[in-house]
């Protein structure tokens, strides 16, 4: 039996004017959201399954917020794995204005919500992802459908980019997620130091037997100077790892040779040297003094950059004098710490020139540029990737790591070609407030070490 002939039963011109007045109805009543569609970039070859994701684009969209008390879902929770916002979301949006308007804009397949992507809701500053799409609620009024319903869940991120182009939306997740902060340093500065000169120091220390089985430094023993405050100071040096013609290894370490942070000053004749302690035995050594010997050499500027320790020269001594050799040491941070003396020289009767080495030399381009929001970067030594998430000029902070970066690293940019070096890094910095993962790590580990072959116990 057919229906009612002189009933339309939902003809197109009633359809429309019902749509029309629900688009109007949500554009007075609702909020301007936007909506981010979700864009894969890798996927599973079995399954299917998104590894990863991306998304680029947002679109104003108006959307009628169905909670009227306040935010869904079970709030805040509170567990010894951390704090969890359970915190959910109802809107309405129009079907036509979706269709028309985002679907073939965004080239959506299928032209319709979906699941896992977002909405950015701006009165609460928030991001919540799509989590089921109701398409037939109410139920084909004049045989038709007219709204979307979206349940939303607040987003929890997971690496994803998100790179909109709006500030407000993008800053959304800045703080959140997995990332490492890397402190970088731009273009190096020149350290810069001075020294004085003085009679009768000790010029150098010659190793006549390097001993055997050092395990630490041993301490160096200047006989005094005739006035005591002159007494020279040095420091041993060690090598290890070497075997003699035959093979054999020569033990843990040996004294290399003495290196002075003061050579002292009114010897006139080369003082005793002996060492002490380090759990070693059988080293000798003679001193040398001489006039006009560089004393001590005071860093005055640290300068910055330094990936290693740059070449010290001290400028020759005229009238046939003996050229000063010296060792510059750095911290972590790429600043000049120290600068001791090998040999202080002999016959300077003025105040020398000494050059440290360039901190950018051979990375003249280092420290320039500005890094882009998600842009891939490389580490030049350690060939690390990583995603940029925010770089302030000093900090970069970065995601989806593959590899570990180390110190020294040239971080290069492969859309801005920006290229800074590492100062320091934290290669664990979980940038969220209530991540509990290191404390939970930690205690597990007091727990059972998974390290050993057997955590609980040999059968």
């Amino acid at each position: 039996m057919t229906l009612n002939p002189f009933f339309l039963q939902g003809s197109p011109t009633e359809q429309g004017l019902v749509q029309d007045l629900i688009n109007e109805q949500l554009r007075m009543y609702g909020v301007e959201c936007h909506y981010i569609p979700r864009e894969f970039v890798t996927q599973g070859t079995v399954i299917k399954e998104v590894i990863e994701s991306k998304f680029d684009s947002a679109y104003p969209l108006e959307a009628y917020v169905d909670n009227f008390d306040g935010y869904e879902g079970q709030g805040t929770l509170l567990s010894k794995f951390g704090i969890t916002p359970t915190t959910e979301l109802n809107l309405t949006i129009s079907r036509e204005r979706f269709e028309l308007y985002i679907g073939d804009l965004a080239n959506l397949d299928p032209n319709r919500p979906r699941e896992g992507d977002l909405v950015y809701f701006p009165l609460g500053d928030r991001i919540f992802e799509v989590k089921f799409v109701e398409d037939a609620d109410p139920f084909y009024q004049l045989k038709k459908n007219y709204v979307y319903k979206l349940k939303c869940e607040l987003f929890r991120p997971q690496s994803e980019e998100l790179n909109t182009g709006i500030a407000e939306i993008d800053d959304t997740i800045d703080n959140e997620g997995y990332t490492q902060s890397l402190v970088m340093v731009g273009l190096g500065t020149t350290a810069s130091a001075t020294s004085i000169t003085a009679d009768g120091g000790v010029r150098k220390v010659t190793i006549l037997n390097r001993g055997n089985n050092f395990v630490t430094r041993p301490r160096v023993a200047i006989s005094s100077a005739p006035t005591p405050a002159n007494t020279a100071v040095g420091i041993a040096t060690l090598i290890g790892g070497l075997v003699n013609c035959n093979g054999v290894s020569q033990g843990n370490y040996k004294v290399q040779g003495v290196e002075f942070s003061n050579t002292g000053a009114g010897y006139t004749v080369a003082p005793n040297i002996v060492f002490v302690g380090g759990e070693g035995v059988g080293v000798a050594a003679t001193t040398t003094i001489a006039d006009g010997v560089i004393r001590s050499i005071t860093v005055s500027d640290g300068g910055a950059g330094y990936a290693t320790p740059p070449v010290v020269t001290i400028a020759a001594p005229g009238g046939g004098g003996a050229q000063a050799v010296a060792s510059a040491y750095i911290n972590s941070a790429g600043v000049v710490t120290s600068i001791l003396l090998r040999d202080g020289g002999s016959g300077y009767t003025g105040t020398p020139t000494i050059t440290i080495g360039d901190p950018n030399q051979g990375n003249s381009n280092v420290g320039t540029g500005t890094y882009f929001k998600n842009e891939t970067v490389t580490g030049n030594i350690s060939g690390t990737t990583a995603l940029v998430k925010t770089w302030d000029g000093t900090t970069l902070d970065v995601y989806r790591i593959d590899g570990t970066f180390v110190a020294g690293d040239v971080i290069v940019g492969a859309a801005s070609s920006a290229e800074y070096r590492i100062k320091s890094y934290n290669i664990d910095d979980i940038v969220d407030p209530y991540a509990d993962n290191d404390t939970i790590e930690t205690e597990a580990d007091a727990i059972l070490d998974f390290s050993e072959t057997n955590p609980f116990g040999t059968p």
